[in-house]
C-alpha cells in the first residue's frame, strides 16, 4: 500500500488511477525505495508512506542508516585534520590499542559488530535480506546513542584531542561500523552516503 502523509494514495485500474514503481523511484530515489522494500519480512505486507521515507529524522530507517554511515565518514575527515601528522588509515586503525574502548556504549557497539558475519551468513542462508535491513538499523542505533554520548560528555567524543591513542581506538571502532554498515547496504543493493545533504 502506498500512503502520503499518513492517508492511502486511492489507486484504480478501472479509472486508471495508478503510481507506477517507476514514479515511487522518481520521487524519493532508488535506494530509499530497495532499502523500505528490504526493511520487512518477505510475507509481511508493505506500507510505503511517501513522506515518512522522504523526511530527515529517526523514525525513516533510510536516513537513519545512511546519516550514521555519513556521519562517521565526516568525523573520519575531521580527524585527519585534527591529527595532520598521524596516519589514520585502515593499518593504523587495525593496531589501535582497543583496550582502552571501555564504556558501556563502545562495548555494545563491539558486541554487535562481532555478530555480523554470522548474521549475515543466516539472513543469506535462510533468505531473509530483512535481517540485514534491521542489522544495520540497529547498528545505526547504538552508533547515533554512542554520538549523543559524546556530545553530553567530552571525554566520551571520537576525536580527544589531548589524547591521540583514545582518538585511535574509537576510530578505528567506528570505522569499523562504517563497514558494515556499506557492506550491509551493499547487499542489499544500496549505496552508502558518505555526505549527507
Amino acid at each position: 500500500r502506498l500512503m502520503r502523509d499518513g492517508e492511502l494514495v486511492k489507486m484504480s485500474k478501472r479509472a486508471g488511477t495508478f503510481v507506477t514503481l517507476r514514479e515511487v523511484v522518481d520521487e524519493v530515489g532508488r535506494d530509499a525505495v530497495r532499502f523500505m522494500m528490504l526493511f520487512r519480512k518477505n510475507d509481511a505486507p508493505l506500507d510505503f508512506d511517501f513522506a515518512k521515507v522522504t523526511e530527515q529524522s529517526k523514525d525513516n530507517p533510510v536516513f537513519y542508516v545512511q546519516y550514521a554511515h555519513a556521519r562517521i565518514c565526516s568525523v573520519l575527515r575531521n580527524a585527519a585534520a585534527a591529527f595532520p601528522d598521524a596516519d589514520l588509515g585502515d593499518a593504523a586503525l587495525a593496531g589501535a590499542d582497543l583496550s582502552l574502548l571501555g564504556t558501556a556504549e563502545e562495548l555494545a557497539l563491539i558486541a554487535l559488530l562481532a555478530s555480523w558475519p554470522e548474521m549475515a551468513e543466516r539472513a543469506a542462508r535462510s533468505h531473509e535480506p530483512h535481517r540485514i535491513a534491521f542489522f544495520c538499523h540497529g547498528l545505526a542505533s547504538e552508533f547515533h546513542a554512542l554520538w549523543n554520548k559524546g556530545n553530553d560528555s567530552p571525554q566520551l567524543r571520537f576525536i580527544v584531542a589531548d589524547d591521540e591513542d583514545v582518538t585511535l581506538a574509537r576510530l578505528a571502532l567506528i570505522r569499523a561500523v562504517a563497514l558494515v554498515i556499506a557492506a550491509g547496504l551493499r547487499i542489499l543493493g544500496v549505496e552508502p552516503a558518505e555526505e549527507m545533504r
